[in-house]
């Protein structure tokens, strides 16, 4: 059995859902969901729900004392864990993400192990990418100003724009951490795509819809797409989806909006630096595949 722990906002469950799903089939075992972290609160953390029951996947939980069996192999930190750490924790029983990029050693766990990490590139799940596709569809029928809008994305030069604010900017944290993406990032990116694709139909997604429509103004037809609450962001990732081009913020949400997307010659722009201040140490090259584009 695979317990894949779940942390983190839509876009984070979906990385981590894609990875267990790769081991799950790798291994030919079951693949079970650790949601007790979203159920806490964590001072300074944005708290989040359990954000994939709407898809088509395969979706079981696993219990408290399925995860606990595996709490004695996770590694302590520190040096006085020396001799715990070297007799018996055990990374191919409990698999810690120890970087930000693509690490191939988390293919050689055992058919039993549990997993914490973030796992944001889409190398873990490259070659069942069909599998991928298939499951993270929303099983809800489109309905109401989503199918009219559906419509309007699927007859137009659509370019989704995602525009990721909220706790980037109100957490401090997060502001030094993640930095903020100005309009200058996207009046560029749409340049670029406007000179293949001229006359594009802009439609915007965003999490501070007031703010956008000041400062995202750009002289093309644009929809700003605000008619669905954070509890059906689901909806904006499917009609994102749906769009034919993309530009992404430095955020998992609008990437998962662009990588889902069924358009073969799509242009996704995204940020060269997709973090503002980070050690040197963390590298960011494989978040975005490697035929997107980086401003």
């Amino acid at each position: 059995m695979i317990i894949v722990k779940l942390q983190g906002g839509l876009g984070n469950q979906l990385f981590q859902y894609a990875l267990g799903r790769t081991l799950s089939l790798r291994k030919k075992t079951g693949l079970k969901f650790d949601v007790s972290s979203l159920e806490k609160n964590v001072p300074e953390i944005t708290k989040r729900e359990y954000a994939l029951s709407v898809f088509a996947i395969q979706e079981n939980f696993a219990t408290e004392k399925e995860i606990a069996k595996f709490q004695k192999y996770k590694r302590k930190p520190g040096r006085k864990w020396f001799l715990y750490n070297k007799l018996i924790a055990d990374n191919k029983k409990y698999f810690q993400e120890q970087q930000f990029h693509f690490d191939k050693k988390v293919f050689d766990i055992s058919n039993d192990c549990y997993l914490e990490g973030w796992w944001q590139t889409e190398k873990y799940f490259k070659d069942i990418e069909d599998t991928i596709r298939k499951e993270i569809v929303v099983k809800i029928p489109l309905s109401g100003k989503n199918s009219e809008m559906a419509e309007n994305i699927s007859s137009s030069n659509s370019v989704a724009l995602h525009i990721r604010r909220g706790d980037y900017i109100s957490n401090p944290q997060n502001i030094d951490y993640f930095g903020n993406l100005g309009p200058n990032y996207y009046k560029k990116a749409v340049e670029i795509i406007a000179e293949k694709f001229p006359n594009p139909h802009l439609f915007v997604f965003s999490d501070d819809h007031d703010w956008v429509k000041k400062n995202i103004v750009l002289p093309y037809l644009t929809t700003y797409v605000d008619h669905n609450d954070t509890d059906k962001n689901y909806e904006d990732l499917r009609l994102m989806s749906m769009c034919k081009h993309f530009v992404i913020a430095n955020s998992s949400f609008s990437w998962w909006g662009a990588w889902l997307a069924q358009n073969p010659n799509k242009i996704v722009i995204g940020p060269k630096k997709w973090f503002n201040n980070v050690k040197k140490n963390v590298k960011t090259d494989d978040i975005m595949p490697e035929e997107w584009t980086r401003i």
